[in-house]
């Protein structure tokens, strides 16, 4: 009859959409999740991050580039294993969206993406590891870092800044236009802690200094000058961009301060000052300027070094079993 459909021709139509809809939830669950991705850059490879999330059945996400921290994804879109999404310039030189095509293939993501100066670059990702935390590690001995007289156990990450770190009364330090420093050795679960002096803006040509404290030189515990402001997640006791601390612990510039963080897995508790700002919270992935993004392996502890005047001392590490 006119207007009604023949009950097969309805059930085959009614199957299809079924198909269709199953077909569609199982392109996106292979895509959702968090992903290491690694940039082969012009100058050097650099290391990135990608989380998707579906929202309702729309594909959402955010992305963690070279530098700065995790940004909202403009569009992004899956289908037939082909990935593509697009985020604003992350700086105001930068006049087109940054944008990523590339496929899935197996279990890794490989494709391209435009630079900044305008250069194709190609860049590949796996699936980020759970890191599951484990419960009551048992601990080493406590290794001192930093022996206080000259830069044993340490090196630099970029050999322009050679002699831009020296150990001045007891404190490893920096001088201006220095880069960062790294231990030589690398460790997955630990616990550490530390002091940290930054200089007061009256003395630094009223400029404010700041640092950070990277974990397995992967996920920067924010240093910066940030007295008596509200806490958030870029600064003191964050981890940048990720992680809010709970209040905002900090002294003033010029006064020593202490960081003492626990890493198991993923989870992390830190307290500054003697006050707990953030309490086993699970850190979703590298934050920018990360040394790489193997987050399954040991990483060194890394101090930046390039952005002000900082000071550290008494920096010891005691590692898990």
């Amino acid at each position: 009859m006119r207007g009604k459909m023949p009950g097969l021709l309805r059930s085959f139509f009614v199957c299809l959409f079924v198909f269709a809809s199953t077909c569609g939830a199982q392109n996106a669950s292979a895509i959702v999740g968090r992903w290491d991705l690694t940039v082969q850059g012009t100058d050097a490879p650099y290391s990135s991050w990608l989380e998707v999330t579906d929202s309702g059945g729309k594909l959402q996400g955010r992305f963690v580039g070279r530098f700065g921290s995790a940004r909202p994804i403009k569009q992004i879109e899956f289908n037939g294993g082909k990935l593509k999404f697009s985020l604003p310039p992350q700086y105001e030189r930068m006049k087109v969206d940054l944008v990523f095509d590339g496929k899935l293939a197996g279990a890794k993501l490989e494709g391209t993406t435009n630079g900044e100066d305008g250069a194709t670059l190609k860049w590949s990702g796996v699936r980020a590891p759970a890191l599951k935390a484990k419960a009551n590690p048992k601990w080493g001995q406590p290794i001192q870092l930093l022996n206080g007289k000259d830069l044993t156990g340490w090196k630099l990450r970029a050999e322009k800044g050679k002699g831009c770190w020296s150990v001045e009364g007891g404190a490893m330090t920096n001088s201006k236009g220095c880069v960062d420093i790294i231990t030589e050795q690398k460790f997955q679960d630990f616990k550490l802690s530390l002091e940290f002096k930054l200089a007061d803006p009256q003395t630094n040509g009223g400029q404010p200094s700041n640092s950070g404290l990277y974990l397995r030189g992967r996920y920067e515990a924010q240093i910066l000058d940030d007295f008596g402001k509200e806490p958030e997640s870029h600064g003191m006791g964050s981890i940048y961009g990720f992680l809010t601390p709970k209040l905002n612990a900090s002294k003033k510039a010029g006064e020593w301060q202490k960081y003492e963080v626990t890493l198991i897995g993923r989870q992390l508790t830190v307290a500054l000052n003697g006050q707990t700002v953030i309490d086993r919270q699970d850190i979703p992935g590298i934050t920018g300027g990360a040394l790489d993004s193997a987050e399954g392996t040991p990483g060194p502890i890394m101090l930046q070094g390039d952005h002000g005047k900082v000071w550290f001392r008494n920096v010891v590490l005691t590692p898990a079993k």
